[in-house]
């Protein structure tokens, strides 16, 4: 199905704590409101059924919370998200997820599994909640789960400290698929693991998006691992959608200074006439989100910026080719 998942013009706000001088202000009638924390702004992105797309950008750009607002945990303060046509949130003064057809898997699986339930419990619970199996059919049913993301069914009796950290996300991953969904959002899933049991995390979502016909939101700071993963890239700077598009055109041809810098920022080894070069750090510190700087966000660190980027925000638009870019810019200068 075309336009499968569909998130269109989702912006994302959180009022900031007041400090004790803004308290005070706040307070004499010297200043209005809390500080506001600009987390997603505007973002558009839509995928195919059985796809997978990447988002990449640097800690704090706004990536776990627009997973959280796809996967219907926060409401968007603007804007909507669609699964095959149905909308993930409702409307009104008290929003809740109207959909189990999309799922999300955490970064850290001891964080995100109750340490006092049992793993039958943790899988079980959702899944009888929505009428998916019955209390009666629920051990068979967790068991089948369990095989299926290569864990022993006999451990279903178990807790999660009693369970590595691999184990602990195979576990997480089945949670989410005994709800049966069409999208699964993956926020870092195999950041806190070691080397060798990611390549084995990420080569069972990959069989698993296969044979289950998934659509995968692919969340990462690791450029190498969504290169390998997805077949689209959209690449995230302070709440906002920069560069969107084929993986491997996005890597190869980069048309934003910030995907740029993010692949110039991949150490590696090479050799620039007799000096080696590792990798070359993006320069400048991320603004922050709640004061966000005027015009393009990245002009701050960018070193093609001009007038016009210090002015204008830049829209994400076509460039063919299935390329959406915000930039002023008509391409890198070489």
């Amino acid at each position: 199905m075309k336009d499968f998942l569909v998130v269109r013009n989702v912006t994302k706000r959180f009022a900031g704590r007041a400090n004790f001088g803004q308290r005070v202000a706040a307070f004499l009638g010297l200043e209005k409101g809390l500080p506001v924390v600009h987390a997603v702004t505007d973002v558009s992105l839509k995928t195919d059924q059985g796809q997978s797309i990447g988002l990449v950008g640097e800690s704090g750009c706004g990536k776990s919370t627009l997973a959280r607002v796809i996967a219907g945990i926060f409401p968007p303060s603007e804007g909507e998200v669609f699964i095959a046509g149905e909308r993930v949130m409702t409307d009104g003064a008290k929003p809740r997820k109207l959909t189990t057809r999309v799922q999300i898997i955490f970064q850290d699986p001891f964080a995100s599994l109750n340490p006092r339930m049992r793993v039958i419990d943790t899988l079980a619970d959702g899944p009888v909640a929505h009428g998916l199996t019955t209390r009666r059919e629920a051990d068979s049913y967790v068991a089948g789960w369990l095989k299926r993301v290569g864990m022993d069914p006999e451990s279903r009796n178990r807790y999660p400290h009693q369970f590595s950290g691999g184990q602990r996300q195979r576990i997480a991953i089945a949670r989410a698929l005994a709800m049966q969904p069409d999208t699964l959002v993956c926020d870092e899933p195999v950041a806190s693991l070691d080397v060798s049991i990611q390549a084995q995390i990420i080569n069972l979502l990959m069989d698993l998006q296969r044979d289950l016909n998934l659509t995968v939101l692919f969340i990462s700071h690791d450029l190498a691992v969504v290169r390998h993963l997805c077949a689209r890239v959209a690449i995230m700077y302070l709440g906002r959608i920069v560069e969107e598009g084929p993986t491997e055109t996005v890597y190869t041809d980069p048309q934003h200074p910030y995907t740029k810098a993010l692949l110039e920022s991949i150490p590696k080894l090479v050799l620039k006439g007799d000096e080696l070069v590792s990798f070359r750090p993006i320069q400048g510190e991320l603004p922050s989100p709640i004061d966000i700087p005027p015009g393009c966000a990245f002009h701050t660190r960018c070193p093609y910026q001009t007038e016009a980027c210090r002015q204008t925000t830049p829209a994400l638009t076509d460039r063919g080719n299935g390329r959406s870019v915000a930039c002023l810019l008509n391409g890198l200068p070489q």
